[in-house]
């Protein structure tokens, strides 16, 4: 139960960095939000060091900064992503391939789910599509390049969970801070060899920069939950993030809700409650 509501507070918390991401790539190129994003949640885990401590050994260190390149990947293709959007369309497809990995790599470590469990599980998937699929009359269709983008994205967001769920369980927040150091040094190289295509365009600085800490957080929380729970059962709950982004998308951009998507709603709640009895 505690890492189903760890999972769910970083799903929550993955949800609304993502939103505010989209938006700060929306007003200038997506590396100069992730030049204020990824430093920002760099800080946090920082503050957090004294907190909840942190051993450097060398799987920590090997795993973290494996996790530190597939975020920076997931950072950039996922805002770039949802700047092009339309985000409720987008969403579920990262979501969805942000799942499904962890889940193989769980269920290939050998980790077995109850019957509630094996009904909640693709129940869960389903939801995660369902929340945030926006198909219907009036729905804006993406382009090829956007839906290729969303399924990087979602490989890139799977990979840094499974790496940071690799990293020894004993080790605090070291796999965050070399993770957020190491994608942080990635970026602001990357936009060293782009500066000329860039733009003039400003960063939106308070959206990247809160995009940043709340990505930090959901990273904290999952990496919490997935110590004290299955990676099967964590990385599909904590999938569940496109519902933030979409409610936040329809409440301050105007974006349509599809009936799907409340069906979607009540089926996560569903999986939820399911998986809790796992």
């Amino acid at each position: 139960m505690i890492a189903l509501v760890l999972a769910l507070g970083s799903s929550l918390a993955y949800g609304c960095a993502d939103f505010l991401g989209g938006l700060g790539a929306r007003k200038a190129h997506v590396l100069r939000t992730v030049m204020v994003a990824a430093p920002a949640s760099l800080a946090v885990e920082l503050l957090l060091w004294p907190v909840l401590g942190a051993s450097f050994s060398p799987a920590a260190l090997g795993w973290g900064a494996v996790s530190g390149v597939a975020s920076a990947a997931a950072f950039a293709l996922l805002y770039r992503t949802l700047a092009i959007g339309p985000m409720n369309v987008l969403s579920p497809v990262t979501a969805l391939v942000s799942a499904a990995l962890p889940v193989g790599v769980g269920l290939l470590q050998g980790e077995h789910l109850g019957v509630a469990g094996l009904l909640g599980l693709p129940l869960a998937l389903a939801a995660v599509v369902l929340v945030s699929a926006g198909h219907g009359a009036g729905a804006a269709r993406p382009s090829r390049t956007a839906l290729l983008l969303a399924l990087g994205a979602g490989a890139a967001i799977a990979l840094q969970l499974i790496f940071l769920h690799q990293a020894p369980s004993d080790s605090g927040v070291a796999p965050l801070i070399t993770g957020r150091a190491v994608s942080s040094a990635v970026t602001l190289a990357a936009a060293g060899l782009m500066r000329r295509k860039l733009g003039p365009e400003q960063p939106a600085y308070g959206l990247s920069a809160a995009a940043g800490v709340l990505d930090s957080l959901a990273n904290l929380l999952f990496l919490l939950a997935a110590r004290s729970g299955d990676l099967t059962v964590v990385a599909v709950i904590t999938a569940l993030y496109p519902a933030g982004t979409v409610l936040l998308a329809r409440g301050v951009l105007a974006e349509r809700i599809a009936r799907g998507q409340f069906v979607g709603l009540g089926t996560a709640a569903v999986a939820v409650s399911l998986l809790a009895l796992t």
